[in-house]
């Protein structure tokens, strides 16, 4: 199956991949941890957006009501970015304008919400994905299988929840 070209080169690819290695200290292998709130789900958000530049991509993945979007909520306050955020089911995907950011340059926020798209590449272009990679962070939910290819490297969260219990679990690993 070909693959989306975007606006990335082969050029921007490496260079991203280099750098993402080089800041990557935070995220060295497979962590995991319990999130026993949704507070604590916001919190390890704010965490991984410290690490998060323009051009990074992060799939989370879980079932409904794992804290996929409070996850989200906490990246989008690490970075900085303006406006509440929400899960954008009926529209698919929303940007976030980039806002002031402790430690590090502004960087706006997109968020995807790929439950009901196929993985077809058509439809993936469609939102203009590869040319938002470059820049901004983007954060997809439902995204594992279907918008990896768009990036060499992504961070891949999988989120859990125990049973009649707001108790959540994170996994979360830089994939290449």
């Amino acid at each position: 199956m070909p693959r989306s070209t975007g606006c990335w080169s082969g050029r921007a690819r490496s260079n991203r991949k280099g750098a993402s290695r080089n800041r990557r200290w935070w995220v060295a292998e497979r962590q995991e941890r319990v999130l026993p709130t949704v507070e604590d789900t916001e919190a390890l958000g704010r965490e991984l957006a410290a690490g998060l530049r323009a051009g990074d991509l992060v799939v989370l993945d879980g079932p409904l009501g794992a804290g996929k979007t409070a996850l989200t909520r906490g990246i989008a306050a690490g970075l900085g970015v303006q406006g509440r955020v929400s899960s954008p089911t009926f529209i698919i995907a929303r940007q976030h304008r980039a806002g002031q950011r402790d430690g590090a340059d502004p960087v706006p926020l997109v968020h995807v919400d790929a439950y009901r798209l196929s993985g077809d590449l058509d439809e993936l272009d469609a939102l203009d994905l590869d040319t938002d990679l470059n820049q901004a962070v983007v954060v997809v939910e439902w995204g594992r299988g279907v918008v990896e290819h768009l990036t060499d490297r992504h961070l891949r969260v999988l989120l859990s929840r125990e049973p009649d219990s707001e108790v959540r679990t994170a996994v979360w690993e830089w994939v290449d």
